[in-house]
């Protein structure tokens, strides 16, 4: 898998740890020009973004379905 595709992937996935794995990728175009490290720094903001959307998401949607079951647990402990 070329260095694209696997940045692709690490997008679809977008999971802390790839973060990392991104900026390796990354580090082999660095210092070619200052476009380049401009537009590298620049998708690892946003991809730094994105992660953070996505595990926030999760937490969210953990912490809700967990408030929204903790009710119906209540009820059923009455029997």
């Amino acid at each position: 898998m070329d260095c694209f595709q696997r940045l692709e992937a690490l997008v679809d996935s977008a999971g802390v740890d790839d973060i990392e794995e991104a900026t390796a990728l990354l580090r082999r175009f660095k210092g070619r020009s200052r476009e380049v490290a401009a537009a590298i720094d620049e998708f690892m903001l946003d991809f730094m973004t994105l992660v953070f959307v996505v595990e926030t998401a999760k937490q969210v949607s953990k912490s809700r379905s967990a408030s929204l079951l903790a009710p119906g647990f209540q009820s059923l402990s009455g029997w």
